[in-house]
């Protein structure tokens, strides 16, 4: 399951925000967590998602001694809009997150649709980010294999609209955001209809876990809907750079059960991202590939410092 933890009575989770002024004069919500004299990790939140969903990796980053800064992506939570954004946008926001907590260079790593923002962050911000990794993530829409093949029928729906564009579209995406707004942890898995196999939902077993979950996509919508639509745009349009640009260690990690993003999307970076690494667990979802593997994934960033 997703390894969280609830606050005992008196105390405070490692989790600190500010609002924060980008260099092109957004407002930017950022966030920290973990041990401040450890190395640093960037972490990128899927779609729709803010940063509270950081607070999954609270007890392991402190215990394995990393700080991991995070954001909430433009137009999620509280940060501003960037309209027509690309994931290469993401990176002059990565920056400035990591100047507020005066941090230098960094390992990246992103969840689903943040697997393409960490990815940018790997082609277009070497050397400061060292390495990064994708869970589950994104591949481009312009690939040669069908995109929207093994996922489930809510995720195939909202694409075939995102590439339409058009007001039908922005209508879809504004209704699940106001539904994901009213996301509890009694509820959340209900929100993810057919996007979540058995895997995912036993993942999400802890009511500590599923209030985690619950949080960000509350947060997410807090401003609107258009940080989940311009997020889907930015999957089905050109993301600014190309994979060969990748030169920093890159490892993919998937799992064959997973209704979001499905494997093939793995097999697609993997042939395509100079020298990149698979972590593939066949039995594995879009939320089990992450929940299950936390240590894993924390002795992968100790090793690649190392």
């Amino acid at each position: 399951m997703l390894r969280s933890r609830r606050p005992h009575k008196g105390e405070l989770m490692a989790y600190h925000d500010a609002i924060i002024t980008t260099k092109d004069g957004r407002a930017l919500e950022v966030a920290s967590i973990g041990d401040p004299q450890g190395d640093t990790v960037v972490f990128h939140h899927g779609t729709p998602g803010s940063a509270p969903l950081v607070k999954v990796f609270d007890e392991v980053a402190t215990r394995n001694g990393f700080f991991v800064v995070t954001m909430s992506r433009a137009g999620y939570g509280r940060s501003d809009r960037l309209a027509g954004r690309a994931p290469t946008h993401v990176v002059s926001d990565t920056n400035d997150a990591l100047n507020h907590f005066g941090r230098g260079d960094y390992l990246v790593v992103g969840w689903s649709g943040g697997g393409p923002h960490a990815l940018a962050c790997a082609a277009l911000d070497a050397p400061r980010c060292r390495a990064a990794w994708s869970l589950a993530g994104v591949a481009p829409s312009n690939g040669d294999f069908d995109w929207t093949e093994g996922m489930g029928p809510e995720n195939v729906e909202e694409f075939a609209l995102a590439q339409q564009g058009g007001p039908e579209y922005e209508a879809h995406i504004q209704s699940i955001s106001e539904t994901m707004r009213g996301a509890t942890e009694a509820n959340v898995i209900e929100l993810f209809g057919g996007l979540l196999p058995p895997v995912d939902k036993d993942a999400l077993a802890d009511d500590a876990a599923r209030e985690v979950l619950a949080e960000a996509c509350r947060e997410a919508g807090r401003g609107g809907h258009y940080g989940f639509l311009d997020d889907d745009q930015t999957f089905v349009h050109d993301w600014g750079f190309a994979l060969s640009d990748i030169t920093v260690p890159t490892e993919l990690w998937y799992g064959d059960e997973d209704l979001m993003v499905p494997p093939t999307h793995a097999s697609y970076l993997l042939a395509h991202i100079p020298g990149a690494t698979a972590f593939h667990q066949p039995a594995e979802g879009h939320v089990s590939i992450v929940s299950k593997f936390q240590d894993e994934l924390f002795a992968a960033f100790r090793h690649s410092l190392a």
